[in-house]
Formats: C-alpha cells, structure tokens, sequence
C-alpha cells in the first residue's frame, strides 16, 4: 500500500443523508427554541395549575407539583409527533426534528426525547457533548435516536 491508498479525512462530517447545511446554526437555534418552548410549557402548566386549583378548591394543591414534567412530556410528544414536526419554539426558529433514518419522529421517541432533556438539566455538563458531536447531537439525542435539522435547507 501507498501513502495514496489512504482516505483523507474529512473536515465537515454530517450525519448519513443529511447535508451539511441542514445542521448549520442548529445549537444556537435549540437554545432559543429550548427557551420560548420552556416558558410555553411554564404558562400552560401555570394555567392549567390555577384552574385545577380553583375548581377543587384547593384540595388538588398536593397533587399538582408533578404538572410540569407531565405537560412538557405531553408537549413535546404531540407537537413533534405531529405534521410540523417541531415544538412551537422549534418551528419559530425553523428546526425540525427527524428521526435518524430520516422519518418523521413518533410520539413516544418525542415524548422520551423531551424526559431525557430534562433529565439531562440535572447534569449540564452532558450537554457538552453536542460541541463534540459531528452531526451537533445532544447525549438526549443520542439516546432516542433522533437528529434536530434546519427546516429550509
């Protein structure tokens, strides 16, 4: 063998079947998207606390702490499961999410995509893994086997 029977390495590695350009910009968009999408999910929870709230008169007050987690699982799982394939907050800042395959995402990989994301806010550092990652995936990405991509491109 030659020194030419050797490949050169690649300098922009993308995931199989997606251009590079689809990832391009995707980390900032996410953070943005993760914040207009957190406070949707705060509102909804907000109100939908308030209204449990008021209408037991206040015996229900033990029973909604866990309302948060239930309505992000539910939010995510419909929204991304559905024909946008993307959160709100995603779809404002023109991501989507597809399955590695390149398949629309169902609800439950959504849905587990969105409990391992919080899961991983219990260990921040985790998320450095997508500064790491060719294809710009989080660890939660990993796990449920699911790539975030630029809507246009």
């Amino acid at each position: 063998m030659t020194e030419g029977d050797f490949p050169l390495p690649q300098t922009v590695r993308s995931a199989p079947g997606f251009s590079a350009a689809a990832l391009e910009g995707v980390r900032y968009r996410r953070v943005i998207a993760v914040g207009l999408d957190f406070f949707l999910v705060s509102m909804m929870s907000a109100a939908i606390f308030v209204g449990l709230f008021v209408l037991s008169f206040g015996m229900s007050a033990l029973l909604l702490p866990p309302l948060l987690p239930l309505v992000a699982f539910f939010y995510n799982g419909l929204t991304v499961s559905g024909s946008r394939m993307a959160t709100p907050g995603m779809a404002l800042m023109d991501l989507e999410m597809r399955t590695m395959a390149g398949a629309p995402v169902e609800f439950l990989q959504a849905a587990v995509h969105a409990v391992l994301f919080y899961v991983s806010w219990l260990f921040p550092p985790i998320l450095i893994v997508s500064l790491f990652a060719h294809d710009k995936r989080c660890l939660h990405d990993m796990l449920s086997d699911v790539i975030v991509l630029r809507r246009t491109v």
